[in-house]
């Protein structure tokens, strides 16, 4: 188990806090480990934390009433999301899905609003998280509307890279293409031709469970 003051200063929260902040937020840390394939919470449940990824990877998703299913986002190492749930005190609106072993580091309720109440520099982060977030969200319904298999293959893996959301991805990731393609909404067919091609097109290497972006730019405007 990491002690709590290492989670909060590995945090990309904590890069504008003070150390009083610093100190303060890590008291309001726990932890807890999901296995692969667990649900950490269905749409409709409260989950009263402030939720990041430690290790490991989560589907953030939903069924809609005609049934179809619809993946928001992934959420790696690094990353930190629900922070809207938390602001409006409301049960969340999606599912949860650990899709490999993973950890989280929960901060509570009264912690996180204690940032928000007094911390210039976590307002700040919170800020740019939430714009990236919408941004994200915004890209995901179009591109389940009109982009091919293979493009929402290239774009979701493209958002892997953005450097405010998974600050501790580089230039490559370890992801499989069972992986990829739960997130992306495709079989692992799909994913395995998509990332052939676009190794053809020199836009990615693909190495076992591993992806290095070569061309980032093209994966994030990919539409062919």
């Amino acid at each position: 188990m990491i002690a709590k003051e290492d989670i909060a200063r590995a945090a990309i929260w904590a890069r504008e806090l003070t150390e009083d902040e610093i100190e303060r937020a890590s008291r309001g840390l726990s932890e807890r480990s999901y296995s692969k394939g667990a649900y950490i919470c269905h749409r409709g449940d409260r989950l009263d934390y402030w939720t990041g990824v430690s290790d490991g990877l989560v589907k953030i998703s939903a069924i809609s009433r005609s049934g179809k299913a619809m993946t928001f986002a992934g959420a790696t190492t690094g990353s930190w999301f629900g922070e809207g749930s938390v602001l409006k005190d409301e049960p969340r609106q999606y599912d949860l899905v650990a899709i490999r072993e993973t950890r989280l580091a929960l901060m509570n309720r009264a912690t996180f609003f204690w940032l928000y109440e007094s911390s210039t520099g976590f307002n700040r982060f919170l800020v740019r998280q939430l714009n990236e977030r919408m941004g994200q969200f915004i890209a995901t319904i179009e591109y389940d509307r009109i982009l091919t298999p293979k493009a929402r293959v290239a774009r979701n893996l493209s958002w892997f890279f953005n450097p405010v959301l998974y600050p501790r991805v580089g230039t490559e990731i370890e992801i499989s293409q069972e992986e990829l393609g739960l997130l992306a909404g495709v079989s692992r067919a799909i994913v395995n031709k998509s990332l052939q091609e676009l190794v053809d097109e020199g836009l990615v290497k693909v190495e076992h469970s591993r992806i290095t972006v070569l061309h980032l730019e093209a994966l994030k405007s990919y539409e062919a």
